[in-house]
């Protein structure tokens, strides 16, 4: 009996342990300092010179560091890799003093020979880099990636191994916080190197096992569609300073699996909240829910090289035939604004003076003059998006708008984000589905990708005057005259309607109260190294 007993006693000890709550991802974290983030669709590349999506940032940043970094409330610029730098009189020459002891993850020193060759990669026309063109405020650059002029007539140098000299083609008042794009970051080139070419596309060099970087994490690894993981690295220069000892970054590409995952436990931070769930979180759940600004635009690209869409009165008909206010107030519900325009208002004090309405009959009457009354004559557009419920929502919303009112047949087609990415790359779509969020606070950030040589524009627009008045704009010390020029340039995009804008962001989604410095902040960059758990 007394065995029985001893036996009963030790099946209820099993039993409850069972029975009681299993530890959580999200409570783990919190334990052990490691921060479970959501990042939406995974990565298509861990290179940083490769890196076109805003949801790259957010990996990359935890391992590599530019030579500048950003202060985790207002984003300024603070010593990153540089520990100081020095501007000359004419705003033209900067000069950066590298820290003694800023390391890669492999141990070797990070020089400034890194910055240079890294730079050097990047304009390489070979290796094909999108983002090759905010390179071009160096001296020389876009002499050098357009094969007009030798390497050595780039504005760079390294008199020695912790000293970089940078000349600028014209005064930049935002060049150092454009430093903190990915394009920028120095990559390890030997280690580049032992895996294949230093302009191959497909080089493995970024790979878990293979990736040599210079951030506050290191990469552990990466299960495609899964999720990566950083661990706090022992080489980075700052390590006391850094709180967490690893991130793992979620790719859930459905927004509701990524909510429920949220009230699973699994994550502390998710990338977005699905629109419909806006106002119960506000309801039931306010302490989870996060509306913060965001520096960016929603907004369809149209290939201007395709039949029917190479006729700007046809263009403007469909930006024209959109009625933005309802795409906002009926299915967002966040706090984002109807775009008129393509740069958000306020960026740097900017205001386009040019607003695009919601002009139904005026989208009709252009078609007419176009030769198609009320549609008739015009096969159907394919408008491709990467799958998204929220994409879905919106593209079905503007499918019947268009049919409506202006007859117009638009057959949705979703495809998962890299061959979304590969079809903009190579033009082979009419429709598509696009956000840009801003590299850094001002309005050149946005126009820039418009330019004839952007590696951003991928509509096959291009207008002299538009490159014209950029170029003039980039080029003036007066402010006022400087905000005129990116007026007239935005009113001629606008008209010529290469793009049809529809909102302003905002970047809503899920916090956990756990999380802690995760500031707001317009661009969307939470420093790593100012984040932690409680």
């Amino acid at each position: 009996m007394r065995r029985f007993c001893r036996f009963l006693l030790a099946a209820l000890v099993v039993l409850a342990a069972g029975c009681a709550r299993r530890e959580q991802p999200v409570d783990r974290g919190i334990r052990e300092q490691v921060l479970h983030r959501g990042i939406g669709h995974d990565l298509a590349s861990l290179d940083p010179q490769l890196a076109t999506q805003a949801s790259d940032y957010s990996v990359l940043s935890a391992l590599l560091e530019g030579l500048v970094a950003e202060d985790p409330v207002d984003l300024h610029p603070v010593p990153g890799v540089a520990e100081r730098w020095e501007v000359s009189p004419d705003q033209l020459t900067y000069t950066f003093t590298l820290r003694a002891n800023a390391r890669w993850s492999n141990g070797d020193p990070v020089t400034a020979a890194d910055f240079v060759r890294s730079w050097q990669r990047v304009l390489n026309p070979a290796l094909g880099a999108d983002n090759a063109n905010l390179l071009y405020v160096i001296q020389g650059a876009e002499a050098f990636h357009q094969g007009q002029a030798p390497f050595s007539q780039v504005g760079l140098a390294a008199p020695d191994a912790r000293t970089l000299r940078v000349t600028l083609e014209h005064p930049a008042p935002y060049f150092l916080s454009l430093l903190n794009h990915p394009v920028w970051f120095p990559v390890h080139l030997p280690t580049i190197e032992r895996f294949g070419s230093v302009t191959a596309r497909d080089n493995p060099w970024s790979r878990p096992g293979n990736f040599v970087g210079n951030g506050p994490f290191n990469l552990v690894s990466w299960h495609a569609g899964q999720e990566i993981v950083v661990a706090k690295s022992a080489t980075y220069w700052d390590a006391a300073a850094v709180r967490l000892n690893g991130i793992h970054f979620h790719t859930i590409d459905s927004v509701d699996a990524e909510e429920r995952a949220f009230r699973a436990g699994q994550l502390h931070l998710t990338e977005s909240l699905p629109p419909d769930k806006v106002a119960t979180y506000r309801r039931t759940a306010p302490q989870f829910l996060r509306i913060d600004p965001l520096l960016g635009t929603y907004f369809y690209r149209l290939n201007v090289t395709k039949p029917f869409l190479n006729d700007v009165r046809v263009r403007r008909a469909l930006a024209l035939a959109v009625d933005r206010e309802a795409i906002v107030t009926k299915i967002l519900h966040g706090g984002q604004q109807p775009a008129r325009a393509f740069t958000p208002p306020g960026t740097a004090g900017y205001v386009a003076q040019t607003a695009l309405p919601c002009d139904f009959a005026g989208a009709r009457r252009l078609l007419a003059e176009a030769g198609f009354p009320g549609g008739r004559g015009l096969p159907p557009f394919e408008l491709l998006f990467n799958t998204s419920e929220t994409h879905r929502v919106i593209a079905e919303a503007i499918q019947e708008m268009w049919h409506r009112e202006l007859g117009v047949d638009v057959r949705l087609v979703n495809q998962e984000l890299k061959s979304t990415l590969e079809a903009r790359r190579l033009g082979h779509f009419e429709i598509l589905r696009s956000v840009w969020t801003g590299d850094y606070v001002d309005p050149s950030s946005f126009l820039d990708i418009w330019r004839s040589d952007s590696g951003n524009n991928y509509t096959g627009w291009s207008s002299p005057r538009y490159d014209s008045l950029l170029f003039e704009a980039e080029r003036t010390t007066d402010p006022a005259r400087r905000e005129t020029l990116f007026q007239e340039a935005e009113a001629l995009l606008l008209e010529d309607a290469p793009l049809i804008p529809i909102y302003h962001y905002t970047h809503v989604f899920l916090c956990h109260p756990a999380v802690k410095g995760w500031n707001p902040t317009l661009l969307d960059h939470h420093p790593y190294k100012h984040v932690w758990l409680e």
